[in-house]
């Protein structure tokens, strides 16, 4: 069976969101900071199964607040990646809030919540580190090293099945 998802990366801006679609659709990183204006759209399909996914990734610019964010690009969304950088706490400080707003909004589309940069993460055990700060089921990734990037989305895929 063929069939079509769109994915929407949300978050602060500088989180890697760009960067986790350009290492999991091109396989490809750069240390330039780009910063998205507006929407960017990619696309990759993969196979999971009997079921070949057209995935349609739509790559937001970065906004503190999700509900500040233009509805329409929204529309039609079946699945969330929400991105946050371990290295900066003012990007998931408001995190509880945005995922509430996207869960109202689109109470049947799945969330995977992103922890990313996870090479550049210093603050001792990551772990403990996510505990502390009361960040559960969450992925960690890092669009760098490409670490759990293919995975993420994966999850995501399977989810929306």
């Amino acid at each position: 069976m063929e069939v079509s998802k769109k994915i929407v990366l949300l978050g602060h801006f500088g989180v890697g969101k760009t960067s986790l679609v350009r290492r999991y659709v091109d396989s490809a990183f750069s240390e330039d900071y780009l910063v998205t204006l507006g929407v960017q759209v990619k696309k990759k399909q993969i196979q999971l199964d009997d079921n070949q996914i057209n995935m349609i990734i739509w790559d937001l610019e970065g906004n503190a607040k999700v509900e500040e964010m233009r509805s329409s690009y929204m529309l039609g969304t079946d699945g969330f990646l929400y991105v946050f950088d371990l290295t900066r706490p003012i990007t998931f400080n408001n995190m509880k809030e945005n995922l509430d707003f996207i869960r109202k909004q689109h109470p049947k589309a799945p969330i995977r919540v992103v922890g990313n940069k996870a090479d550049l993460f210093e603050g001792g055990d990551l772990d403990e580190f996510l505990t502390k700060n009361n960040l559960r089921d969450i992925t960690t990734t890092s669009a760098k090293e490409g670490t759990n990037v293919a995975s993420v989305f994966e999850q995501l895929a399977k989810e929306l099945l």
